[in-house]
């Protein structure tokens, strides 16, 4: 994720990274600027009338087209701000069950496999949705507590299930009364939660339909808008339309972007930056750095 002032506008409108819109859709821009000049010299060369005059016809789809991406966008950074609270859910579930597991649990080893165990799962969510298997800085210790082979392809349900158990076994040992079992039930089902609604914004995008529909008006109205302004901007024509495209295509990349936050690009989660965070304070919580 990036981190900036939104307060600095100049340094911001002349920044350029790699997730801007513009060096992704560079190729299509020069496409659309090299069309919309043939179109135009056509006109100013061997016509004395416009092409095709649909100024009325354009000015009425560019009212849906932006509606429609407004409600495109709008759902998009529904899930990315979802997915955020997610997150910010997890860090806080994290600290209470540390909290409370230090507070109540005198055994040093209990506390150590609840301390691995609780720090370790923030990294195995994070690859797990990002499709890959990783422990983060506690592999080693995590399976040497539950075993290398009980870490099975769904790394944040193996993980919840050795909590799980480290309570029943807590309460069978008596480090911990039938209360205090009760009190972190709901601490575990939460991160089953949390786990269970990330994988439903990640395996869940927008409609296949719905998202070719957008495309497919985008590029017929990009292509046919040089007809609706050669008349009145001859060359100008070109930025125009170049601008235009820019403005729909960027909306749509965006849109695209964030419906999925927990991958690696710019616009992402820092589910990284919050991974290191909760492991920080689960080991402080547990007066051990």
């Amino acid at each position: 994720m990036i981190i900036y002032n939104p307060k600095n506008w100049f340094a911001l409108i002349f920044q350029f990274r790699k997730a801007d819109t513009a060096r992704r859709l560079a190729p299509a821009i020069l496409a659309i600027a090299a069309y919309t000049a043939v179109v135009t010299w056509i006109d100013e060369h061997y016509l004395h009338a416009p092409l095709l005059n649909t100024t009325s016809i354009h000015s009425l789809v560019g009212i849906v087209i932006s509606l429609v991406l407004v409600f495109r966008t709008n759902s998009a950074y529904d899930r990315w701000w979802e997915g955020r609270k997610l997150w910010g859910q997890l860090v806080n579930t994290s600290r209470t069950l540390a909290m409370s597991w230090h507070a109540r649990v005198e055994d040093e080893q209990s506390r150590r496999r609840i301390r691995v165990l609780l720090a370790a799962f923030p990294y195995s969510l994070k690859e797990h949705l990002r499709n890959s298997r990783d422990l983060g800085p506690e592999s080693r210790d995590v399976q040497e507590i539950i075993g290398a082979e009980s870490i099975h392809a769904h790394l944040p349900n193996a993980l919840v299930s050795a909590l799980t158990e480290e309570v029943y076994t807590a309460r069978q040992r008596g480090l911990i009364d039938g209360y205090d079992a009760i009190l972190f039930q709901p601490m575990l089902t939460m991160l089953s939660d949390i786990n269970g609604a990330c994988e439903r914004i990640k395996n869940t995008p927008i409609p296949y339909s719905y998202n070719i529909f957008i495309k497919k008006v985008i590029f017929i109205f990009s292509l046919t808008f040089p007809f609706a302004v050669v008349a009145s901007f001859s060359y100008w024509s070109v930025p125009i339309t170049v601008f235009v495209f820019y403005a729909l295509a960027s909306l749509e990349m965006i849109a695209e972007e964030v419906e999925d936050p927990f991958g690696t690009d710019e616009n992402d989660l820092p589910t990284e930056v919050l991974s290191d965070r909760i492991r920080a304070n689960v080991h402080t919580l547990f007066r051990q750095q």
